[in-house]
């Protein structure tokens, strides 16, 4: 059996996302409901991070907003480090509360070693024909040689900011093109000057010819020098 808790702090995106892949407003009344039901005389502290109100579902968001307005939710002030983790975990941490969550915040067991004092972590379950069932429990440590996803995250972007510009081995397509045209009317000049230096050059102007045909047409015996 659970002992008594002076103060709890709910991880109210866990609890509203156990076993569903989008957050259920419903589903985190009930689970709170439950909570103070089974432990009253608990004050309650309800956390959910920044996205919360954007990922529930359309038909509860009004209820969202007014719960959040009546200070019923709490949400992290944007840019909060560690986001709505590390701001339930700042809380409990501030006024020694427990907290009712089944994460195990693997990234933050250096920072709050208290997460494994006994009665500092609950977790909770919805259990068909039954209702929400809640036991102690201690967190899952981070195995040699495994990180957190949120550790591989932030590792991953860091390599991805310091990693030098790759060098292109081809001109870009404009590039290409505008080289194949400069390639091309190079190719055709030369060709017009080849064609050009082919021909054999002409004598007479046009003017001077056609005198020529008109005064002696064919027949005609002419004197001339080459």
């Amino acid at each position: 059996m659970i002992k008594p808790f002076s103060h709890v702090v709910v991880d109210g995106s866990n609890l509203a996302t156990e076993g569903r892949t989008e957050p259920s407003l419903k589903q985190l009344n009930e689970a709170v409901l439950a909570f103070m039901k089974e432990f009253p005389g608990t004050k309650v502290t309800v956390v959910v991070d920044a996205t919360f109100g954007h990922r529930v579902d359309r038909r509860e968001r009004a209820e969202f907003d007014e719960a959040i307005n009546n200070n019923e939710l709490v949400a992290p002030p944007a840019g909060a480090v560690g986001r709505g983790d590390g701001f339930v975990l700042t809380i409990a941490d501030k006024v020694k509360a427990s907290v009712l969550s089944n994460d195990s915040y693997q990234e933050f067991h250096d920072q709050y070693k208290w997460l494994f004092d006994e009665g500092r972590l609950i977790g909770g379950k919805p259990v068909p024909n039954v209702g929400w069932v809640f036991i102690q429990r201690l967190p899952v440590r981070k195995q040699a040689g495994r990180e957190t996803a949120a550790t591989l995250r932030r590792a991953k972007s860091t390599r991805a900011v310091m990693r030098p510009m790759p060098v292109p081995k081809s001109p870009p397509p404009s590039s290409r093109a505008v080289a194949t045209a400069v390639k091309s009317q190079a190719t055709s000049v030369k060709a017009g000057a080849a064609t050009k230096s082919a021909q054999p050059p002409k004598l007479n102007d046009l003017t001077t010819f056609l005198n020529f045909v008109e005064k002696n047409p064919i027949g005609t015996k002419a004197k001339g020098s080459v």
